[in-house]
């Protein structure tokens, strides 16, 4: 069984991790996980011990992050509110800045100092206070606790005070830009509908969306978003589907059509009969695939959890060093170097690395969502960043999936020609006979004695007369002249009493923007791109030629398309396959990065890939490479940035060159400028 809560107020990823880390220990817990982009916390247990699993969990939560509150899932969420803490910093620096001009003397100073720095740092000293007792004892709030607590035994009371007030600063900053990665991520759940409009009897019911059952009819009004998948039966109108694919511009629907759920009806009112429940719906898949993307993490994620834990033990211990040692050692005093220890662990607080990496990934992964790309974790990002070689299946990836008549080539007029062809094609399921009936717009002949033989074509006779139409192993088999033709596509030839009367090209047309994607990518530095087909060389050969890809691999069967893969993935470099996610499954598995094409309602696509590509658009996948190079050139320069600084600020600190409002300083502004910077990642250009 699972149970799902909502933390509202969780802020700290270190805090996550830790709860996370400590209700996995429970016993009876299967599964536990903390997804920090959306407060989400997922506990998996045995129906008899998930009550008292949950509980403990409950504990767990307290203990570690007294302020916030446990919350059913579907209960409504709390916004920030952070007004308190704005009054809390501006009346704290006006009351500094007064102080630092009256100069007021003791024991005044004292009492008005210590007044000052409980009203700035209460809570910050209850959590290090709770989090001893709980055996959590090296995190921020200690290092804050005691580089303040030693301040002011040492009669430094505006650094005291100073030091608490610019670490609530970076926190406010921290906070803030958390919540806004968080809504930019959280803005697709309002595509989520919370009522729908059924119709039974010839009377509008609004129910919730989880009461209707497949086969029921639901109407949706201008301007309601669509609560459910479905076929509409009467109307038509432009529906906005920006929420999941990204794209601005209204698309055209009408009777006979699919539309699926977290789309905006814009004008007209339609009917729909409801093809899928509400768990099952598209809008329900891609909110639980975005809201658990941020729980797969990636190594840069990974390394910099493992590094705060061992890090701020082992800077308590040189502090402690650097205040006993050199005294001891020098026979100096004590009051310099217990200074320079208090500042050296006002500077080591790894604020700046353990928010600003994380914040990173799920703001590449928010950025993207709003592209109408599903990144669905900060590891398939990393992959996707250093993806060198893409390969593409053909057909419904590079190509609509749909075959057209393109070329008729005959003697008499093309609207018989196209008649008897469909007339002899009516009795065929073939996809290239329902091309054909579908492009044919006269009124079928009956046709008598109807043969179709599998990998020929079919013949027949209309008013007595014996027709042939198929391929050329079908015109030699009937001893039939054709002429040589090199249009590129499936050519069907028809004869009347074997004597030759035309041919028509059927082909599937390549997507817009194909050519242009591959352009993009090898400017981006991708080093090769790759095309597998399961169709005849001539063709294969001619489209890869017209995309522009490097290699091209045709006639080949799903098992051939694997191996090629694995040869591939033997050059020791990452390798992305892009299939459309309906029959793929083996290649998208096998591949270091799997990405669906069209995977918009496919569930084959959803399961399968690593990254989805919402509008079935090429262009998308530039769109994706770029989210993800972007997003990791952020990560390391976050990384490169605050360890950086630290180092420097640490040493000048550790040799007294450094003050503490002076180093308090330098870590917040490092973290609040990393924070910034990993703010970039919301902005898909």
């Amino acid at each position: 069984m699972e149970k799902i809560y909502r933390l509202d107020g969780l802020d700290c990823a270190n805090c996550a991790a830790k709860i996370e880390k400590s209700i996995k220990e429970i016993q009876g817990v299967e599964r536990a996980q903390v997804d920090f982009a959306t407060t989400k916390l997922t506990i998996e247990a045995e129906n008899a011990d998930l009550s008292e699993v949950c509980n403990e969990a409950k504990q767990i939560v307290k203990k570690i992050e007294p302020d916030v509150k446990i919350k059913n899932w579907q209960d409504e969420s709390e916004e920030e509110n952070n007004h308190f803490k704005v009054i809390q910093i501006v009346s704290a620096l006006i009351i500094l800045g007064v102080l630092a001009l009256v100069k007021p003397a003791m024991p005044l100073s004292l009492i008005a100092y210590s007044a000052l720095y409980l009203w700035i740092g209460f809570d910050v000293l209850k959590t290090a206070v709770l989090n001893i007792f709980q055996g959590e004892i090296f995190d921020e709030n200690f290092l804050m606790t005691v580089a303040t607590i030693g301040a002011l035994a040492i009669g430094e009371y505006p650094e005291a005070v100073a030091v608490m007030l610019f670490y609530q600063i970076g926190e406010f900053f921290q906070d803030y830009a958390v919540n806004r990665s968080r809504k930019s991520i959280k803005s697709l759940v309002a595509s989520r509908p919370d009522k729908a409009n059924l119709l039974l009897d010839g009377q509008l019911t609004e129910v919730k969306p989880e009461e209707i059952h497949v086969g029921d009819y639901i109407v949706v009004k201008p301007g309601e978003k669509v609560p459910l998948d479905g076929v509409i039966t009467e109307g038509r109108s432009f529906v906005d589907t920006s929420a999941l694919t990204g794209e601005s511009v209204p698309r055209s629907i009408e009777a006979g059509e699919e539309i699926l759920s977290g789309f905006i009806n814009q004008e007209g009112q339609l009917t729909i009969k409801v093809t899928t429940v509400f768990g099952e719906s598209t809008v329900s898949k891609i909110l639980d695939l975005v809201e658990n993307a941020a729980s797969k993490k990636a190594p840069a994620e990974k390394f910099i959890t493992s590094f705060a834990r061992y890090y701020t033990p082992i800077v308590v211990g040189l502090a402690i060093l650097l205040a006993i040692v050199p005294p001891l050692v020098t026979a100096s005093a004590f009051y310099p170097w217990i200074y320079r220890a208090l500042t050296f662990l006002v500077i080591s607080c790894p604020c700046a690395l353990v928010i600003s990496v994380p914040l990173s990934f799920f703001g590449g992964i928010g950025g993207a969502s709003k592209a109408g790309v599903l990144i669905k974790g900060s590891n398939y990002i990393e992959t996707l960043a250093k993806t060198q070689t893409i390969v593409f299946d053909k057909t419904g990836t590079l190509t609509k999936g749909v075959f057209e008549v393109q070329e008729i080539e005959t003697q008499l007029p093309q609207a018989d020609f196209l008649q008897i062809v469909a007339s002899l094609e009516q009795g065929s399921n073939h996809p290239i006979a329902k091309s054909i009936l579908k492009a044919n717009q006269k009124d079928l002949s009956s046709v008598e004695n109807v043969v179709e033989k599998a990998g020929y074509g079919i013949s027949g006779q209309i008013d007595k007369v014996n027709y042939f139409a198929g391929n050329d192993k079908l015109m030699a088999a009937e001893n039939i002249v054709i002429p040589e033709v090199h249009a590129i596509g499936t050519i069907i030839y028809l004869a009347k009493s074997r004597k030759f009367l035309g041919y028509l090209v059927i082909a599937d047309d390549l997507k817009a923007g194909v050519s242009e994607t591959m352009k993009e990518l090898k400017a981006l530095g991708i080093k090769q791109t790759v095309m597998l087909t399961g169709d005849n060389r001539k063709i294969a050969d001619a489209i890869g030629k017209k995309i522009g890809a490097d290699h091209v691999y045709s006639e080949l069967l799903p098992a051939d398309k694997v191996s090629h893969l694995e040869e591939l993935l033997q050059e020791n470099h990452k390798v992305a396959f892009v299939g459309d996610g309906m029959n793929d499954a083996p290649v998208l598995a096998r591949a270091d990065l799997g990405i669906a094409m069209g995977g918009l309602g496919s569930d084959a696509a959803i399961e399968a890939a690593d990254v989805v590509i919402m509008n079935d658009q090429p262009e998308k996948i530039v769109t994706a490479v770029k989210v993800a190079r972007k997003t990791m050139k952020i990560v390391k320069e976050n990384i490169i940035f605050a360890l950086g600084v630290k180092i420097i600020v640490l040493a000048l600190g550790a040799v007294g060159i450094v003050s503490m409002p002076v180093a308090v300083f330098a870590d917040v502004g490092v973290t609040v400028l990393a924070v910034i910077n990993a703010m970039r990642c919301l902005r898909v250009k």
